[in-house]
């Protein structure tokens, strides 16, 4: 992993990965891509429980590199395949990785700093960061984040952020759902590390990853298919062994911290 780029640290099963462009506000390339996709998979491998995304600097992530846009100008277009998919796949390891991944967001997330925000399970904000999908206002289309931004707060209100490539304030973004909470600047790390405190000392590793898994499983079906697909993973989470060591602790009333 490049850490030139991007930042790993892990510690009581928390990972954390950190955009490190800070002079670039924390802008996309190729290289950035490919060492975020890595932390990701590293995070994997520690068995993290939460991962925290971030950025370094006054910016969470403010879209493509100047230069990385310019790169795509002369790519064929089997080079320009090639690395939306690199791109797209980060977005799906997010959205589908089995820790939760908690976005902690100061500054500007624009365009595919936006798309990272969109797709973590939980997004802080402090209250000067700003979000929006910029890419039409440059003849670019938002198209992998489009996917996850449609499922999440509805095809209204994507085609309002995505049409119109309008910024939104923090506050306005949790009014519209596509982030959880926003704080003041000085409450952001904790803020974001009492939400992770929490999730690792109450949750289910186990169960986490399961309904993370059901989110994206149940996608596609109908609701007869999505039923039975469900009745099929409450059989399965039956079986793992924090069900059986949390539902024991429940009925003999005893508290559990989760490891």
């Amino acid at each position: 992993m490049n850490e030139k780029t991007v930042l790993y640290s892990f510690s009581d099963r928390v990972a954390r990965i950190t955009l490190n462009r800070p002079d670039k506000r924390n802008a996309l390339n190729g290289e950035t891509v490919v060492a975020l996709e890595n932390a990701l998979d590293r995070a994997t491998e520690d068995c993290a429980k939460v991962t925290i995304l971030t950025g370094a600097g006054s910016a969470f992530c403010a879209g493509a590199d100047l230069a990385y846009l310019q790169q795509l100008q002369v790519n064929t277009y089997s080079e320009n395949l090639e690395d939306s998919h690199r791109l797209a796949r980060v977005f799906q390891k997010i959205s589908s990785h089995s820790s939760v991944i908690i976005g902690r967001i100061d500054g500007p997330a624009i365009a595919g700093g936006c798309g990272l925000a969109t797709v973590c399970d939980f997004s802080i904000a402090s209250e000067g960061s700003m979000f929006g999908y910029t890419e039409v206002r440059i003849g670019f289309i938002p198209a992998i984040v489009m996917v996850y931004l449609n499922n999440k707060i509805g095809s209204g209100r994507a085609r309002d952020l995505l049409l119109s490539g309008r910024l939104v304030n923090a506050s306005e973004a949790v009014e519209l759902g596509l982030i959880n909470r926003v704080v003041p600047s000085d409450e952001l790390d904790s803020a974001v590390n009492e939400l992770a405190e929490t999730i690792v000392l109450q949750n289910s590793a186990q169960s986490m990853a399961l309904v993370k898994e059901m989110f994206i499983g149940i996608q596609g079906k109908t609701q007869e298919e999505a039923v039975d697909y469900a009745a099929q993973m409450n059989a399965k989470a039956r079986e793992t062994d924090d069900c059986r060591k949390g539902i024991s602790a429940f009925l003999n009333k005893e508290k559990i911290t989760w490891q």
